[in-house]
């Protein structure tokens, strides 16, 4: 970029600064509040693709999941107001995700402060505990400085969302600033005491068990831990929507806690005598409702491995805290000289014998049976084939019943936010063309998000949308008709054809209504040479893989009588 006498102005100053920390692509909806920075990123197209979405909520979402599928923050650009509180979906998502991604938001120019002026936010307070830091950017001279704190502040420790706040005026103040240099990531490896202790324990160990989760993990990472594991014969369980930490055919795995969690996966949990737990924070749907693991005191030695040591002792009291990042941590203890025989080593074996049983799918009510599709699936797709999800029992499938082989092949928001698969697919194809990346989506959970069916076409992101179409909100009308059955109140969808709607925005749209219909349309699909929606009509007694929606509601029945 070539710079008059009078220096940049603070747009052009805040481009360069993305640029200077390595950021290849941004996700947008314009706005008249940041238009110096749009004209900067004009001048900057060949080094940051802009990627123009139809609503604040889809492009939030693409950015955090840019986030977790490079481990770069992913960025993403709104407009003050109603573009800032569309855009806080995605930014609860990357809270609880542990995501690293920055959203800046144009601001109110700075006279106009404190008049609730026109779409006038304070963003601090709006955000502040939804991210990690929220800064207002006052001063152009201070951009470099600030953008520099926001980037060190998403990757490192606990990785997360950074609210940046721009006023117009600050944007177009000329300023003669010199850059700062790129952030660097910080890597904080266990003490050499923490791994004596931590492979004298597993010595004594009869029953272990390890746990991987959480949001700073890389391919290396990966490989490491289950060079760890392969070493100790530990069995490993993925967290809620992390089931991408470990190879699920691998003979250690044992599956993954969460919605879908078999019993008897959580009754090895139970039975363990060490839990190893690696990045994972232990939340709510990882430990069902905090009641997997007693608090806060478990009855098992529990050794806790987290990048944030705010997150250590929150809930759990280990026996052994490890205030690492998983990338470290996961380096050192592959070079961990092996157990020899260990005793668990049946224990391991009938752990990864009870996954494999929970993948036997059940027949469901109707002519469309998800388990035949999701084992179609299984064999169909690569093993680097991208699976994303929003939220919904329709996601039970996804979990339970796919293998996912590779880091970065699931993409799911663990804050359980609707409307999450199709925009963060869009973004993953983006990121990565050369894969196939499946979205899948209920009705309710793909009309959230459904415009951005437009970003595909216009950026050529050839996913395959499956939209698994019952004609409800059905986790909802699960809890509903458990609580109260037969009372249906606020759960009933009336729907469009999505076929025909994707046809109306472009893409390739088929209709699916018994199983043998599968999979010649989604190979119809990957040979349409565009993004493709197939329609899944699915009976709405079909509610889960366990259970009927009759079924559930004899169950309610029976608690009321």
């Amino acid at each position: 970029m070539t710079h008059g006498s009078n220096g940049r102005n603070g747009g052009q100053v805040l481009i360069d600064a993305l640029r200077i920390h390595g950021v290849e692509r941004a996700f947008c909806v314009p706005g008249e509040s940041y238009l110096a920075a749009l004209d900067a990123l004009h001048d900057a197209k060949d080094d940051i693709e802009l990627i123009v979405c139809r609503q604040e909520g889809g492009a939030a979402y693409m950015a955090e999941a840019y986030g977790k599928m490079t481990g770069k923050p992913g960025i993403c650009f709104v407009t003050r107001g109603p573009g800032a509180t569309n855009a806080s979906v995605g930014v609860h998502t990357a809270f609880q995700d542990s995501t690293p991604m920055i959203l800046f938001i144009g601001q109110v120019a700075r006279d106009q402060v404190e008049r609730e002026a026109f779409q006038e936010v304070d963003y601090r307070r709006m955000f502040g505990q939804m991210a990690k830091w929220v800064v207002q950017i006052d001063e152009a001279s201070r951009i470099p400085e600030l953008i520099s704190q926001a980037f060190h502040r998403a990757v490192n420790g606990r990785p997360g969302p950074v609210v940046v706040a721009l006023p117009e005026d600050m944007l177009t103040d000329q300023v003669d600033v010199p850059d700062v240099p790129a952030y660097k990531k910080v890597e904080m490896h266990a003490g050499e005491e923490h791994l004596v202790e931590l492979r004298d324990r597993l010595e004594h160990a009869e029953r272990p068990m390890m746990i991987l989760g959480g949001g700073t993990w890389s391919s290396q990472a990966v490989d490491d831990i289950r060079a760890f594991s392969e070493a100790m014969s530990l069995p490993v369980a993925a967290s809620f929507r992390c089931q991408d930490l470990f190879d699920n055919t691998h003979s250690n795995y044992a599956g993954d806690l969460g919605l879908a969690a078999g019993p008897k996966l959580i009754q090895h949990i139970q039975n363990s005598d060490l839990l190893i737990v690696v990045g994972a924070r232990l939340g709510e749907m990882t430990t069902g409702g905090y009641s997997l693991i007693d608090i806060p005191v478990p009855k098992q030695t529990l050794v806790h491995v987290h990048a944030g040591a705010e997150e250590l002792g929150r809930v759990y009291h280990a026996t052994l805290p490890i205030n690492a990042s998983v990338t470290a941590f996961a380096g050192q203890v592959k070079g961990l000289a092996p157990i020899a025989n260990p005793r668990w080593a049946a224990w391991t074996k009938q752990a990864n014998s009870d996954y494999s049983e929970n993948l036997i799918h059940p027949q469901t009510p109707g002519a469309v049976q998800m388990g035949d599709i999701m084992t179609w699936l299984r064999g169909h797709l690569g093993p680097d084939a991208i699976l994303t999800t929003g939220a919904g029992n329709y996601s039970a499938w996804a979990h339970r019943f796919y293998q996912y082989r590779m880091f970065r092949t699931q993409l799911g928001p663990t804050n359980g936010s609707m409307g999450y698969g199709v925009p963060a697919a869009v973004a993953a194809k983006l990121t990565d063309r050369k894969r196939t990346v499946v979205a899948f989506a209920g009705d309710g959970c793909f009309l959230m998000n459904g415009q951005e069916l437009a970003t595909a076409m216009q950026y050529d992101a050839r996913v395959i949308f499956l939209v698994i179409n019952n004609g409800m909100y059905g986790t909802i009308r699960m809890h509903q008709e458990r609580t109260y059955p037969g009372r249906v109140s606020g759960t009933e969808l009336t729907n469009p054809d999505f076929a025909a709607l994707a046809r109306a925005y472009g893409l390739h749209g088929e209709i699916v209504e018994n199983t043998a219909q599968f999979a010649s349309a989604f190979e119809r699909a990957e040979r349409s040479g565009k993004p493709a929606l197939i329609e899944i009509r699915i009976d709405p007694e079909a509610l889960t893989p366990k259970m009927s929606l009759s079924q559930i509601r004899e169950q309610g029945l029976a608690k009321v009588r």
